[in-house]
């Protein structure tokens, strides 16, 4: 059984900072990309950024240069620093992991976790 579980939302005014974690638990052979996702209210589920276990990364043009995700393999452990948030931002944001299950596994299954709201005043 696999676990994604997020924390360090909040709400914080416009210009503010916040970083959010996110930690894969339970039984697996390896991740192969992690990533932040967020969806507001009446909007569809958006990638915010990604980061593959190879070390590259990926953004949403809306968060590009105010967001860095950051990513610890032996840990199994992701982080967002977000900067300079803006209203905009404020949103439900999940964490996504692709799990290979054991050695023998040919593809990788997703999990979500259930998710941390940030909220960000004017």
């Amino acid at each position: 059984q696999v676990q994604v579980a997020e924390s360090g939302g909040g709400l914080v005014q416009a210009g503010g900072s916040l970083t959010l974690s996110c930690t894969v638990s339970g039984s697996f052979s390896s991740i192969t990309v992690m990533g932040w996702h967020r969806q507001a209210p009446g909007n569809a589920r958006e990638m915010v950024a990604t980061h593959h276990s190879s070390g590259s990364t990926n953004y949403s043009d809306s968060v590009k240069g105010r967001f860095t995700i950051s990513r610890d393999n032996a840990k199994n452990t992701l982080s967002l620093q977000m900067n300079n948030l803006k209203p905009e931002d404020t949103a439900l944001y999940y964490c996504h992991a692709w799990v290979v299950p054991n050695a023998r596994a040919s593809f990788p299954k997703g999990y979500w976790g259930q998710g941390t709201q940030v909220t960000v005043s004017a």
